[in-house]
């Protein structure tokens, strides 16, 4: 296993490619989201697994999105999502709308090396008339018409998240967070940012195996203590909701990002 750090780690953040970040709770790696764009990354292709946030807000001010596919981009308590928002009317991102189940379904789709998943729940829903990819086919199992909706399997470049730890072997702890193991599984590439390693393999022990993902499925890890701030990780901290709360109002224009950004790296950068 590859332990690297967080410059070494956005090198696989190419231009153009298919990024997939997770939903806010379960392990966001902010700290891997200013060398990604200081990485000059432009054109990328994000996935929500299954909805987007702060870090998919600053990738989109920062001008790094080409387009986005999700259930929803917010900032929770601290209400809309102001460059995702703005990027939308200005129409300087393509938006897939999809669904949660949706986002799920593709990611099982390439896990189990299938082209498509079928799904019923879109039936009768708008959001197909917005997505072309998406096909609606008689069920061939039926005797009667019976339409199902088929979602293409969703294949992700590169995979980027956070976990609490990881031991010296390359597997990492994420708990109940099962969506992280789904993205690894169809994803070429799997990078996680992690509070800390531990000596002792975390598969060696019944209690925490099952929450485990292995190393086969992890390209490489990076230790990122706060890694995933303001957001909170499970078992380590609490979200720092007065933070994102000052970026929520700082976003709201171009120059309050590009404000709120530079003070950041003000912070972050070592005496």
């Amino acid at each position: 296993m590859v332990m690297s750090d967080l410059r070494a780690l956005a090198k696989h953040v190419e231009p153009g490619i298919r990024l997939a970040v997770p939903v806010d709770y379960a392990g966001v790696s902010m700290a891997m989201t200013r060398p990604i764009i200081e990485r000059g990354a432009r054109n990328l292709d994000l996935v929500c697994v299954p909805t987007g946030g702060l870090q998919v807000d600053q990738l989109i001010g920062a001008g790094c999105v080409r387009s986005v596919e999700t259930s929803a981009v917010s900032l929770g308590e601290a209400g809309g999502a102001p460059r995702f928002n703005a990027a939308v009317k200005d129409g300087t991102i393509a938006l897939k709308d999809a669904t949660c189940p949706a986002i799920h379904a593709g990611l099982t789709a390439a896990q189990k090396g299938s082209p498509f998943m079928p799904m019923r729940g879109l039936i009768g829903s708008d959001l197909l008339r917005h997505r072309d990819d998406w096909r609606v086919i008689d069920n061939p199992m039926a005797d009667d018409s019976d339409p199902i909706v088929l979602i293409p399997a969703i294949r992700p470049d590169v995979t980027i998240f956070h976990a609490p730890m990881a031991d010296r072997f390359g597997n990492v702890w994420i708990g109940r967070r099962r969506e992280l193991a789904a993205m690894a599984y169809a994803s070429t590439t799997t990078l996680v940012t992690v509070e800390r390693i531990v000596d002792d393999s975390l598969l060696a022990n019944e209690m925490s195996a099952a929450g485990v993902l292995p190393a086969l499925y992890v390209t490489e890890i990076a230790v990122a203590p706060k890694g995933a701030w303001p957001y909170g990780v499970w078992g380590e901290y609490a979200t720092d909701t007065a933070e994102i709360l000052r970026y929520a109002r700082a976003a709201r224009s171009s120059d309050g990002f590009a404000e709120y950004m530079a003070q950041a790296r003000t912070q972050t950068e070592p005496a």
